[in-house]
């Protein structure tokens, strides 16, 4: 009965990134830690015990019914907002490399960006089921749940964290598209959002410099360039076959943030173009497994379980794009992590348990349970 009831693909293909994750985070992170903490494996200790709590939220997620997610969709958004204000408070937000975008709850450090794309995720699912002709009809309906997002969004550059508002925009238009919107609609949206980007950018050199610079960092090798130097450094060094595991030059002190954003990089390194292939083919089929799952949700009669597969999947597969992107200088710096790899317990919890979410949706699909919640509320009332 478990074993049906889980899409064993995914799991396996989960598993695999995760356990790939935990060797590079141990590989790329010894000597930082040894210099900074005094023990080699610090930063793999406390990966392995986010690990932990991150199958501990997926198990969580997988044994919850859709239909109370799908009613808390609003309660989620709210607490969305109250997390994303929070966090820009004095004294509540914790800024670390000039950005505030932590939350502190004893001894861990929460980034809120994480919990708002997975709750945005459950709201917009929630909203494309009950105005599904509006969406799909009129502009309104369209303006409404992207203008949730944009405040969202804006939050989020405040801190500022345009990585994730990037995805957080990809995954709300991507659903948008996939619940019935209008082209017209998007092409509208789009062209509203380069003509803002393009003010912000003109209205600060800073701004120009941080959207250009990637174009040529050998041009500033040691300032605004350094880290994609190191890291298309550590990249081509890999060449085919790599220098082999934990032998990379890049991690010792060349290489910023080597265990986090620019994990790829090492692992690009000391493992070759045949560990970057791996990668690309691992995360690949985790968006392919997470579509079908919704595709089979969709034919199955529950769109709240579909939508919230699309978004989740969008989601993920965008993260690791635009990770691997930055790290080998075809995007500017941004600041994500590469899901279930890089080092960091937020990311790894809540990229769990939309892992989790997407096995759940699989489970009620092949069990027959798809009934919506509204449905169910009506059929209760009924009787």
């Amino acid at each position: 009965m478990f074993v049906g009831a889980v899409d064993l693909p995914m799991l396996i293909v989960s598993l695999a990134i995760l356990g790939l994750g935990l060797v590079m985070v141990a590989s790329s992170s010894v000597s930082v830690a040894a210099r900074e903490t005094g023990n080699a494996f610090y930063f793999f200790d406390r990966q392995a015990v986010y690990a932990l709590l991150g199958i501990g939220a997926a198990v969580f997620a997988f044994n919850t019914r859709l239909a109370m997610w799908e009613r808390s969709g609003m309660a989620l958004l709210l607490f969305t907002y109250f997390l994303l204000l929070m966090v820009l408070i004095p004294g509540i937000g914790h800024q670390v490399n000039g950005s505030i975008r932590w939350i502190g709850f004893g001894a861990f450090n929460v980034q809120v960006s994480e919990p708002t794309k997975l709750f945005m995720a459950i709201y917009l699912a929630g909203y494309l089921v009950r105005r599904q002709g509006e969406v799909c009809n009129t502009l309104r309906g369209f303006a409404k749940p992207m203008l949730v997002m944009v405040i969202a969004a804006a939050l989020l550059l405040v801190e500022p964290d345009y990585g994730s508002a990037v995805t957080l925009l990809a995954m709300g238009l991507g659903m948008l598209f996939l619940g019935g919107a209008r082209l017209s609609q998007f092409a509208l949206f789009l062209l509203l959002t380069l003509i803002a980007v393009a003010v912000l950018a003109v209205s600060s050199p800073y701004r120009v410099e941080r959207l250009t610079g990637f174009l040529n960092p050998w041009a500033h090798p040691y300032s605004s360039g350094y880290q994609l130097t190191q890291s298309l450094i550590a990249i081509g060094g890999g060449s085919w076959w790599g220098v082999g595991l934990g032998e990379s030059v890049q991690k010792l002190f060349y290489l910023p943030e080597a265990h986090n954003d620019f994990l790829f990089a090492v692992l690009a390194e000391e493992l070759g173009l045949v560990g970057i292939v791996l990668v690309v083919v691992l995360f690949s089929f985790l968006v392919f497994r997470g579509f079908r799952i919704g595709a089979r949700a969709a034919e199955a009669g529950n769109p709240f379980a579909a939508n919230l597969a699309y978004g989740l999947t969008i989601w993920i597969g965008m993260q690791a794009f635009i990770n691997m992107a930055v790290n080998m200088g075809i995007l500017p710096t941004k600041g994500l992590t590469l899901p279930l790899m890089s080092y960091g317990g937020s990311s790894m919890v809540i990229n769990c348990m939309a892992l989790g979410f997407l096995q759940r949706i699989h489970r009620e699909t092949v069990e027959g349970d798809a009934t919506p919640a509204r449905g169910r509320r009506r059929r209760r009332r009924a009787t």
